[in-house]
């Protein structure tokens, strides 16, 4: 076998433990399974949210915040659609990618639904693939029975008591596409 075909079929690999990592978190986070929590993110990964209320570096803080946030929910449903994938070209053990996510959660008592995307680090380590960055937006954040008149306005996300603007279609909240998306296409 040539080392660039075993190059290809390690990307191939790659790839496909990285969607799976994508894939588990949902199911770890609707699990609330603590230990599951540690073997996806890296020791020194980083968890944040585009409208700041994550922020947390290395895997103690994102446990503690991950287990804060399960105080105020019910059960979750997690569910992941189109998961792009780019690996960095200088090291073999980086890798980038945009996910495509929604979820159905019960919050403060209210059922809710959530469009989410993440922009995501990933890195190689002796266990396997990890998040070494998470960054989450929400397009909107609402009860059920508010989807219908809260979809065509800025004002999407309600997790919070409060209401505030979606973080994307950028092209709506900022007025042009944002730059991730322009470097992810060929």
């Amino acid at each position: 076998m040539t080392d660039a075909l075993e190059r290809r079929i390690q990307r191939i690999e790659d790839r496909a433990a990285i969607q799976d990592l994508a894939v588990l978190y949902g199911y770890v986070m609707d699990e609330r399974d603590e230990d599951g929590i540690r073997k996806l993110f890296c020791e020194d990964g980083t968890l944040r949210s585009a409208d700041g209320v994550f922020a947390a570096n290395g895997i103690d803080e994102i446990v503690t915040t991950y287990l804060g946030r399960f105080k105020a929910l019910g059960p979750t449903n997690h569910f992941t659609h189109g998961h792009v994938v780019r690996f960095d070209d200088a090291d073999p053990d980086v890798a980038y990618g945009q996910l495509a996510s929604h979820a159905e959660v019960v919050r403060d008592g209210k059922a809710m639904v959530v469009a989410l995307r993440y922009q995501d680090v990933y890195r190689r380590t002796p266990t396997g693939w990890r998040f070494a960055d998470r960054l989450m937006s929400y397009m909107y954040y609402t009860e059920v029975t508010e989807y219908a008149n809260v979809l065509g306005r800025d004002l999407r996300v309600r997790a919070y008591g409060d209401e505030r603007p979606g973080d994307w279609p950028e092209l709506l909240t900022k007025g042009h596409p944002p730059e991730w998306l322009k470097s992810y296409l060929p």
